[in-house]
C-alpha cells in the first residue's frame, strides 16, 4: 500500500510503520493535491492542511488533538474521509494500511 503523509513531527513519523505499507512523507500539504496514493495521512494541526483537502483525490485520514473541535469540524467539512484523535490514529495505523492492501483492512 502506498501512503503519502504530511506529518512533520519526527516522533509521529517514527510511529507510522506497518507491514506492507510504503510511507512517503512530503514537506508541504500542497504536494498531496492530485497525488496518486492508496491513502493520504494528514496532521490536521499544521498550517495549510485543511485548505489542501479539497484537492486531494485519494482516501484521506487526518488526526488532531481531541480538544481541537474546530479543526476536526473544518477537516470534515473540507472532505477529509476520516478524522481521528491522535491516540486513536496511531493505534489504528496498522489496521488502516491492512495487509489486504485496502485502507481499513
Amino acid at each position: 500500500m502506498r501512503v503519502l503523509a504530511f506529518v512533520p513531527d519526527l516522533m509521529d513519523r517514527s510511529r507510522m510503520r506497518a507491514p506492507g505499507a510504503e510511507v512517503v512523507f512530503v514537506s508541504d500539504p500542497s504536494e498531496l493535491v492530485g497525488a496518486e496514493a492508496d491513502l493520504v495521512v494528514l496532521d490536521l494541526s499544521r498550517p495549510g492542511v485543511v485548505e489542501a483537502l479539497p484537492g486531494i483525490t485519494a482516501l484521506t485520514v487526518g488526526f488532531s488533538s481531541h480538544v481541537d473541535e474546530a479543526t476536526i469540524r473544518a477537516a470534515a467539512d473540507a472532505g477529509c474521509g476520516e478524522v481521528c484523535t491522535r491516540s486513536v490514529f496511531f493505534r489504528r495505523f496498522p489496521e488502516l494500511v491492512g495487509s489486504d492492501g485496502r485502507a481499513g483492512g
